[in-house]
């Protein structure tokens, strides 16, 4: 065990005893409980989670002296970490799934006496699963922003395309019939925005979805440590991600009939929003987004591809979930608050507000009648994310594994033992 991971287990371990003596007892359904001041943080807007909390102070008054503080994302971990380092932080503070490992040693798990693993299971999407540990839950899952893929209607009808491809087996035709080049093999139109990485928005989390739809979860919990997977032999996937990352690098490849990328290209939202390109591969979230800068733009939505052979549906979440910090002054408001907010009606007013779908299960199973609703209903069934050890780290190594082998400088077996080797010094 690394320094890290021993500091990190003594640490996590002494707080999953302060919370099981602290909510012993405590139930979820009652009302009886006075609420009191409850300060949370985070970095999802204001807006939006100022109107939940008053839409919850409508039906129950007990949480009227509520407040949130919208926190910017580049100082959110250093502002969190002075602030519980002087024994002035949050109560409750909202934690992406990308930084569950960082900041786990701030927080209070909720012991399995208190919330049950079974009732957990039940209610929330399987994503949610990654605030699990052996002996509590590090926050409840609140929001989920699912990757989907936005296309090009117009182009797909112009070419005869019914519709986009569903698995990447077809993605090599697809991207042969789309893609035009001049004479000089400059791309006019693309087929689909991969193979680089900095002009492409979302490329990490592509990666991931190629690497994590072969069944490598790039990193494994086992207790209290962490271990990274990325090149470990899995079974029947010892060399997924050399695949994916083989599949990911070739359309930017000018030697192949599947070129339709390069890193001298703009940016990929931007080449769709432009109507050069057929395929945008992007969030739940980025809709109104895409309708409000081009209004004219002839696009649909719908899931992302899969790998023809394999069962194991996979499509990027961005989770936010309600974690309470070790230090909170009030940890049973605390908690009261973030099991009000994860309730139903919580969750439909927070989806009419965002266009977000829920995360629990239970308002999953209802099919609404929007087609993009639809659709961001059934991709957040499907939605995952990894075990971040640092996000923008992690970037960086991603970035470095695509573009080593796009370059030539190293082949597929050493850009992915390279990057392995990388994420797991992260640990120490």
């Amino acid at each position: 065990m690394s320094q890290f991971q021993l500091i990190v287990t003594s640490i996590f371990g002494f707080f999953i005893l302060i919370g099981v003596i602290l909510f012993a007892g405590f139930k979820t359904d009652r009302n009886d409980v006075e609420i009191g001041s409850v300060l949370i943080w985070g970095t999802v807007a204001d807006d939006v989670v100022d109107e939940v909390l008053h839409d919850l102070v409508d039906r129950d008054s007990r949480f009227e002296k509520v407040k949130y503080e919208q926190i910017d994302d580049a100082n959110f971990d250093s502002i969190l970490a002075e602030a519980m380092a002087e024994d002035k932080g949050p109560d409750l503070f909202f934690l992406p799934q990308d930084k569950i490992i960082k900041h786990q040693n701030k927080i209070l798990s909720i012991p399995y006496e208190t919330f049950s693993l079974r009732n957990f299971k039940d209610y929330f999407i399987e994503e949610g699963e990654l605030y699990l540990t052996d002996t509590g839950i590090l926050a409840l899952p609140f929001m989920i922003d699912p990757m989907v893929m936005y296309w090009n209607r117009d182009i797909h009808s112009r070419l005869g395309i019914s519709n986009p491809p569903s698995s990447w087996d077809t993605f090599f035709a697809f991207t042969k019939k789309v893609t035009d080049k001049d004479e000089n093999m400059n791309i006019l139109t693309s087929a689909v925005a991969l193979g680089s990485y900095k002009n492409i928005n979302h490329s990490k989390e592509i990666l991931a979805s190629l690497i994590m739809q072969t069944g490598n979860p790039i990193v494994v919990r086992e207790g209290e440590e962490y271990d990274v997977v990325l090149s470990k032999d899995l079974g029947s996937q010892k060399t997924a991600t050399e695949s994916s990352l083989r599949f990911y690098t070739e359309f930017s490849n000018p030697a192949l009939d599947t070129y339709s990328w390069n890193s001298s290209m703009p940016n990929s939202k931007n080449s769709f929003l432009s109507g050069d390109l057929a395929l945008y591969f992007g969030f739940a979230s980025e809709l109104e987004d895409l309708r409000n800068k081009n209004p004219n733009l002839n696009f649909d939505v719908t899931f992302l591809p899969q790998t023809g052979d394999s069962k194991n549906i996979v499509n990027f979440g961005k989770m936010e979930a309600l974690a309470i910090s070790k230090g909170s002054k009030n940890p049973v408001g605390a908690y009261t608050l973030a099991t009000a907010l994860i309730k139903g009606e919580t969750l439909l007013y927070l989806n009419l507000l965002t266009g977000l779908p829920p995360v629990s299960k239970i308002i999953l199973a209802k099919e609404p009648i929007d087609p993009y609703q639809n659709i961001f209903f059934k991709a957040a069934l499907t939605a995952k994310g990894f075990l971040d050890i640092n996000k923008d780290e992690t970037s960086f190594i991603f970035e470095d594994m695509v573009n080593s082998v796009v370059s030539g400088r190293r082949k597929l077996s050493e850009a992915v033992n390279r990057a392995d080797l990388e994420m797991n010094e992260l640990l120490k």
